[in-house]
């Protein structure tokens, strides 16, 4: 494992081209940061000798790719749309319902992620409490109140 100042050095050094580097192939700010620690973390935990400062570069640069390429072919990514793109498409196909969706988007995180899960998603409570680290009783009590604000929001229509 290396000393904080080892790691403080590599940061310095290093930073920017890691940042580049994920953002040409993530094009997303916050992956660019997950992978940023990522690749930073592994160089602390990391016991490799670096020949030169070019071959250090190399393996950061080598790691930084290798950790993109990982992100961009892991299951949940390829097999999921963030929540805010599937208002734009419920927008342009069925503005009927974009009002819900729109509705459940404004609800707070810890109502709208267990009503994304369990309505467009089609999980279970069970298997959401799982997921989440909650008890189920937990998972059908924010599914409860989620539904008493979104009649709030939707003007006393049913949502269900």
């Amino acid at each position: 494992m290396r000393s904080e100042q080892e790691a403080n050095r590599a940061i310095e050094l290093y930073s920017d081209t890691v940042r580049r580097i994920c953002m040409v192939h993530l094009k997303s700010y916050s992956d660019t940061e997950d992978i940023f620690q990522n690749v930073f973390l592994k160089y602390v935990l990391s016991s490799a000798v670096f020949e030169s400062r070019e071959h250090e570069k190399a393996w950061f640069i080598r790691v930084t790719i290798n950790s993109c390429k990982d992100l961009l072919k892991n299951f949940f990514r390829s097999h999921t749309v963030p929540i805010e793109e599937i208002n734009d498409l419920v927008q342009k196909y069925e503005p009927e319902q974009s009002s819900v969706l729109e509705a459940v988007l404004s609800l707070p995180d810890k109502y709208k992620d267990i009503v994304y899960l369990f309505y467009y998603e089609g999980y279970t409570a069970v298997e959401i409490a799982k997921l989440m680290n909650k008890n189920v009783n937990t998972v059908y009590t924010l599914l409860s109140r989620a539904k008493g604000v979104l009649r709030q929001k939707l003007g006393g229509e049913e949502f269900e």
